[in-house]
């Protein structure tokens, strides 16, 4: 269990936490003081209030000239630090909305070719899989899943219809999240059944794998409404040698940055779907809010 002094690694540093409450007024008086200007001071009020004045400092510290005392550098408007957050939000949805295009496609494969090599009920056998312990982990998950959603209409109809422990692994994996997808994926024993899929994609299986593996951490940053821009996942993914136009975009050095994962997405987005407009959304939502992608993991700007 997570205690508080789990915080520190040296409990003697510890003090007590001895900030005030601050009115609207008062936060709105604070930023002023610390060198923060305003268009409009009413609208800025106003998200404040709905946004929470500690979230909205996660992006307010790139403009700080001092983050010891928490001073703006010249001609901070509080509208800058809006108009990132706003364009973070917006980069979530997008986000989302390509994660379930690749999730719902690496699921398709999945079933499609364990089936076609292996029958219906192939995620039953347990000698298909690397380590035992992590397919009984993930077969348990997977029952959950559909008793949870038994009341769905392709599930409940199999069973209606069906007696048996699972629906076929093309039911299933309609209720696998891409967490779950990632495990069943990467636990697959032989490479050559990893790459089959793989190769679908232009890739090699570490490749999707450790991927699907960032992707779930992504999406679930993405998911909780926390922030993306300048944020340094914990985990990062392998990148790929081919295809080089591919390569070329990627940036070896920053590769905890939200930049990478784009390019990635980008490139899978294009392969389910070549006439796919997600990077046309991409580009346009980057330059309406005038963004440097540089806190992004970019260094080609």
């Amino acid at each position: 269990m997570l205690t508080p002094r789990s915080y520190s690694l040296n409990p003697s540093q510890k003090q007590s936490f001895s900030k005030p409450f601050l009115t609207l007024d008062e936060q709105l008086a604070q930023l002023k003081y610390r060198g923060m200007k305003f268009h409009d001071e009413k609208e800025a009020k106003h998200y404040l209030e709905h946004l929470n004045y500690y979230r909205l400092g996660g992006y307010w510290l790139l403009f700080e000239s001092d983050h010891e005392t928490h001073t703006f550098k010249e001609n901070v408007y509080f509208e800058d630090v809006l108009n990132l957050y706003i364009f973070d939000r917006e980069l979530r949805l997008l986000i989302l909305d390509v994660i379930e295009r690749i999730e719902v496609s690496i699921r398709s494969k999945f079933a499609h070719y364990l089936a076609k090599c292996f029958g219906s009920h192939a995620h039953l056998m347990p000698e298909l899989f690397y380590s035992s312990d992590y397919y009984y982990k993930t077969l348990l998950n997977l029952k959950s899943e559909i008793d949870r959603n038994k009341n769905e209409l392709f599930v409940k109809h199999h069973f209606d219809k069906y007696n048996e422990e699972l629906p076929p692994v093309w039911v299933c994996v309609e209720v696998m999240t891409i967490g779950q997808i990632s495990n069943w994926y990467s636990n697959l024993k032989e490479r050559k059944h990893r790459q089959a899929i793989a190769k679908d994609y232009g890739l090699d299986e570490k490749i999707l794998s450790s991927f699907l593996h960032h992707l779930t951490t992504v999406r679930n940053v993405a998911a909780h409404h926390s922030r993306l821009w300048n944020r340094k996942f914990t985990i990062d993914f392998v990148l790929p040698s081919y295809p080089v136009e591919l390569k070329k975009k990627l940036n070896p050095v920053s590769r905890r940055y939200i930049y990478n994962t784009l390019m990635m997405c980008e490139y899978l987005m294009n392969t389910i779907s070549k006439d796919s407009m997600w990077k046309s959304r991409l580009e346009e939502l980057i330059n309406t809010h005038n963004i440097d992608t540089t806190r992004m993991g970019n260094i080609s700007k």
